[in-house]
């Protein structure tokens, strides 16, 4: 497990990388933008929050563990993901399609994390929206043949997967320092809340995915596995063998 000065030094040297040939001409065939315009409007949005609340948690997270530079990683983290947003806009604008200001589901998971200014539901959040978002990347790749675009989804699915492993390290922190009974409850609403939101990202961008090769029986198998890999390794350390995740995933 990095310390939040080992992710700092990460998230620094990961910035600097470009992994992008912006030289290369977009090109894409009506069937694709048909099929994933829409996704890729709404994503780009979710991808350009400023991230202030979840600074708020995590300044008050870091007080309380004495970890001064755990802030300043998330910062570094919020600023990838705004990176994100910034290289999805600017293919939008070379394709010669708009920027959205508002979208039903990037304005439900706002407003929910806005009630929020807990590090823990933070966390929580966002294991369970990168781990669609590995699903989505990846299918929005594999839906074009535009080399550009391509390039783009690698970058971002580089990224992403140390964004997980970055919050699911911090999520197993602060689950450590739950009492046993605390960790029971918590794993179960862990699980309720990753396959809840699984669901609304799925009906929210089911086209795109299946355009990627992704029907719902391979989306929910995939979206298991990434929680098996991240949520359900915290299991052990509940010391209640009948919790299981719900139903909805069981095979």
């Amino acid at each position: 497990m990095r310390n939040s000065k080992s992710w700092i030094n990460y998230f620094t040297q990961n910035l600097e990388k470009e992994r992008i040939d912006w030289t290369i001409k977009p090109n894409l065939t009506e069937t694709e933008r048909n099929n994933i315009l829409k996704s890729l409007q709404a994503w780009q949005l979710g991808e350009t929050s400023e991230g202030t609340n979840l600074i708020s948690a995590a300044t008050k997270h870091a007080s309380q563990l004495q970890d001064p530079d755990y802030t300043p990683a998330i910062r570094l983290f919020i600023k990838e993901e705004q990176k994100h947003g910034n290289n999805l806009g600017k293919y939008l604008d070379l394709i010669g399609e708009e920027r959205i200001k508002k979208d039903w589901g990037d304005s439900l998971f706002r407003k929910i994390r806005g009630l929020y200014t807990n590090m823990e539901f933070w966390t929580i959040a966002v294991i369970t929206v990168e781990s669609a978002a590995q699903i989505f990347y990846q299918c929005l790749k594999d839906a074009t043949g535009c080399k550009l675009l391509k390039q783009i989804c690698n970058d971002i699915l580089i990224d992403e997967a140390a964004h997980i492993t970055f919050q699911i390290e911090r999520l197993s922190l602060i689950y450590l320092h739950k009492y046993a009974f605390s960790r029971w409850i918590c794993y179960y609403a862990y699980s309720v809340f990753f396959f809840s939101t699984a669901m609304v990202v799925w009906f929210a961008h089911a086209k795109l995915f299946k355009a990627g090769h992704v029907d719902f029986e391979h989306y929910r198998l995939k979206m298991k596995s990434k929680f098996n890999k991240t949520i359900k390794k915290l299991k052990p350390q509940c010391k209640n063998p009948a919790i299981e995740p719900p139903l909805l995933l069981k095979n």
